[in-house]
């Protein structure tokens, strides 16, 4: 029998890199010569891949121009990384989460907007990579909420999507659950708000990774 399927967005749910993520974006902004957009604004586009999330922030551009700031963003990500620049701390609970689930015979997994080297960097500095049997990112896949990262990791791990949960903090997270036909959790803790979660279609939005962990249940 298949094994049950846990998917996590990272950003904003596995791990906090709001203040990395917006530093960038300045950065990205300022080698432009254009006004940063502001926080909330910048968060609200967090999960979309690069080009989709510039096209959000700078509608009136072109798409030669979306691609060349993400190629800014880009970047200055790497520049500060090579600086000592970049945090992104687990939320709490989240490692002894992934532990319990795993005794409770779940597969894991990830599907984010972020690319493959930049997961790879962020979950082998937690030392949590080898927990996962599925790795999806924005560098192989349409972005979000298009459902092809999920259709992929169901694919690789050999789950079905009536026993699968992507769990995620935002809209898009939650529409391409639905759209892959698998069950969507929200967490409160990220970019978008419990209430645009539940509209969207979340089962439930869990307030720290012990609700979360209930929600999610045992297979």
């Amino acid at each position: 029998m298949n094994r049950p399927l846990a998917l996590f967005d990272c950003d904003g749910t596995l791990v906090d890199s709001q203040h990395s993520i917006c530093a960038a974006m300045v950065r990205a902004f300022d080698a432009a010569r254009l006004t940063p957009p502001d926080r909330p604004t910048i968060l609200s586009v967090v999960g979309l891949s690069l080009p989709h999330a510039m096209a959000k922030l700078l509608p009136d551009a072109d798409d030669a121009f979306h691609h060349h700031i993400a190629d800014q963003y880009r970047d200055a990500f790497r520049t500060m990384r090579t600086e000592g620049d970049v945090v992104e701390p687990l939320y709490d609970g989240i490692g002894d989460l992934l532990d319990r689930l795993s005794g409770q015979g779940w597969l894991l997994g990830v599907a984010t907007g972020k690319s493959d080297r930049g997961l790879a960097l962020c979950l082998t500095q937690h030392g949590i990579i080898d927990r996962f049997v599925t790795l999806q990112t924005a560098d192989r896949h349409p972005s979000k909420p298009n459902p092809a990262m999920l259709m992929a990791a169901m694919a690789e791990a050999d789950a079905a999507p009536e026993t699968t949960v992507m769990i995620g903090d935002t809209t898009y997270d939650i529409d391409m659950a639905i759209d892959a036909g698998v069950r969507a959790i929200g967490v409160n803790w990220g970019y978008h708000s419990p209430a645009e979660l539940l509209a969207a279609g979340a089962t439930a939005v869990a307030v720290d990774s012990e609700d979360l962990g209930r929600h999610i249940g045992t297979p």
